[in-house]
């Protein structure tokens, strides 16, 4: 879903009332090493051999080990929470999510984030639908979805 016809969004912090259906900016990136992917099966206890075991992983189609798809999830909404572009928000209500790639040890991710919905809820609080796409070096979309 890249959007071409809404504001890319400068530097700055956005409230609600500052924000338009359409708008969209860019994170930083952020190389996955074999690091993340060892301390998140760690952390996770997702130790899945094709997280951790390149023969397998190139027995299931993959050049080698991939990281886990909740990693790539994790460190996307970390770019998000630290890009120059600061969303005023207080919490997130839920997670729409796709892994449409593998993620590999070497590759650099970054996101494109645009507000796709934004209304106000029966209690007159302001909710934002982001779509966040998550592409690695070569432009490839390994993630997407919303929240």
């Amino acid at each position: 879903m890249t959007n071409t016809t809404g504001r890319q969004l400068p530097p700055g912090d956005y409230w609600f009332e500052d924000l338009q259906q359409g708008d969209w900016f860019e994170t930083g990136h952020i190389v996955v090493t074999e690091s993340h992917i060892v301390n998140f099966a760690g952390l996770s206890g997702d130790f899945f051999d094709v997280h951790m075991d390149d023969e397998f992983a190139r027995s299931q189609g993959f050049p080698r080990r991939i990281a886990h798809g909740l990693l790539g999830l994790a460190l996307a909404d970390g770019l998000k929470n630290r890009a120059s572009v600061r969303l005023m928000v207080a919490v997130s209500l839920g997670w729409n999510w796709k892994f449409t790639g593998p993620i590999l040890a070497g590759d650099r991710i970054g996101a494109r984030i645009t507000v796709q919905e934004k209304h106000l809820s029966s209690k007159g609080q302001g909710i934002l639908t982001l779509h966040l796409e998550v592409t690695q070096q070569e432009g490839r979309v390994v993630q997407k979805g919303e929240t």
